[in-house]
C-alpha cells in the first residue's frame, strides 16, 4: 500500500513540475505585456516585473492531479469536482485582479463563494467538533478558509516566499499520505502542487523573473487549505495548525496590530514580519531561508503530532512550534546588528 501511494505521489509531482516550468517559461512574454506588477507600498521589488505564473502552477497542478486520479480508478481516489471548479473560479478572480484591480467588497464576495462551495459540498459526516452544530462549524470554516486564502496572498510579497512555505507544507502532506494519516486524494493534490511549485521556483528566485500573482496565490491558498482541512476532519488538528503556523501567525498578528492602530488594514502595506525583516537589514534570501528552515521544523512537528496517540504530546508539539514561530517573528522585528 505504501509503495502504491509513493508511486501515485511521484506520478503527480514529476509531470506537474515539468509542466509548470514549461508553461511558466511560455507565458512569461505574454504576462510582460498584460500583467506587469509595478512597485507599490507593499512591494519588495523595485522594477516592474510580470506576474501571472500562477496560471502555469495551477494548470500543472490540476492537470497532473486529475490525470493521476483518473488513472487510479477506485472511487475512493476521487477529488470532488467542486474543489477543481472552485480552484479555477478563484484563479479567474485573481487573474482579473492582476490585470484590473478589483475593489475590496466584490473581491471578498467572489473569494468567499469559492471557499463556501468547497466547504458546503463536503459530506455532513466530516466534522472537527461533533458537539458543535453543523451550521456553526461550516460557517466558521468558511470564514477561516477565506482568511487562509487571503493570508497566502498577503505573504506572497518576497521572491521564493510562497515556495518556502508551500513546498514544506505539501511535502509533509505527502508524507502523511504515505503514513495513512491523510486521504489519498488529498495526498495526490498535495504532490501535484508540490511539483508545480518546484517547477516554478527557478523563475522566482531572486531577482524574480516572474511572480505568481493573485491568479496563483489565491488558488494555492484554496488547494492547500482544502488539504489541511482533510487533516482536521480526520482529527489531526495539531498537524493542520502546525504546518501553516508561520503564515497564520505572521498575518493574524499583523492584522490585529494594524486594527489596534486604526490603520486601514485592507490597504497595501509593509507591516508583515518578513517585510519588516528586509527593512531591518535581512537580505531577501536570508529571510526566505530562515522561513524555510522554520517550516521544515514545523513539518517535522506536524508529522510527529499525527503519529502520536497522545493528545498531550500533540499539544506539547504545537506549543514548541508556537515558540519557534514567535522566536523567528521577534528576530525579524529587530534590526540586524551590523557586522564588523
Amino acid at each position: 500500500m505504501a509503495r502504491s501511494l509513493f508511486l501515485l505521489s511521484l506520478a503527480a509531482a514529476v509531470p506537474a513540475a515539468l509542466l509548470s516550468g514549461a508553461l511558466t517559461w511560455a507565458i512569461r512574454p505574454l504576462m510582460m505585456r498584460i500583467a506587469l506588477a509595478k512597485p507599490n507600498a507593499r512591494s519588495s521589488h523595485r522594477i516592474p516585473t510580470p506576474q501571472g505564473a500562477g496560471i502555469a502552477v495551477i494548470a500543472a497542478t490540476l492537470i497532473a492531479a486529475a490525470a493521476v486520479i483518473g488513472l487510479a480508478g477506485p472511487a475512493d481516489m476521487k477529488i470532488p469536482a467542486t474543489v477543481f471548479g472552485a480552484t479555477l473560479f478563484i484563479a479567474a478572480v485573481g487573474f482579473v485582479d492582476d490585470v484590473r484591480t478589483l475593489s475590496v467588497a466584490p473581491r471578498l464576495l467572489l473569494q468567499g463563494a469559492a471557499v463556501a462551495a468547497v466547504i458546503l459540498a463536503a459530506p455532513e459526516g466530516l466534522r472537527i467538533v461533533a458537539a458543535c452544530p453543523l451550521w456553526l462549524e461550516r460557517g466558521l470554516l468558511i470564514i477561516a478558509g477565506l482568511w487562509f486564502v487571503n493570508l497566502v496572498n498577503f505573504m506572497d510579497g518576497l521572491d521564493l516566499m510562497t515556495v518556502a512555505e508551500i513546498v514544506p507544507v505539501t511535502g509533509a502532506l505527502v508524507l502523511l499520505g504515505w503514513l495513512a494519516e491523510l486521504p489519498a486524494p488529498a495526498m495526490v493534490a498535495a504532490a501535484a502542487l508540490l511539483g508545480a511549485m518546484l517547477g516554478f521556483a527557478p523563475f522566482n528566485r531572486p531577482v524574480a523573473k516572474i511572480f505568481l500573482g493573485d491568479v496563483g496565490s489565491l488558488p494555492i491558498g484554496l488547494l492547500a487549505g482544502w488539504c489541511l482541512l482533510q487533516l482536521a476532519w480526520h482529527q489531526q488538528m495539531a498537524a493542520a495548525l502546525l504546518l501553516p503556523l508561520y503564515y497564520l501567525t505572521d498575518t493574524t498578528v499583523t492584522l490585529f496590530r494594524r486594527m489596534a492602530r486604526r490603520e486601514p488594514f485592507w490597504a497595501a502595506h509593509r507591516s508583515h514580519f518578513y517585510q519588516r525583516a528586509t527593512d531591518n537589514g535581512f537580505s531577501a534570501p536570508r529571510v526566505v531561508g530562515e522561513v524555510f528552515a522554520l517550516n521544515i521544523l514545523l513539518a517535522a512537528l506536524a508529522i510527529g503530532s499525527a503519529l502520536t496517540s497522545s493528545a498531550a504530546t500533540a499539544v506539547v508539539l504545537l506549543i514548541i512550534g508556537g515558540i519557534a514561530t514567535a522566536f523567528l517573528m521577534r528576530r525579524f522585528s529587530r534590526r540586524l546588528p551590523l557586522s564588523g
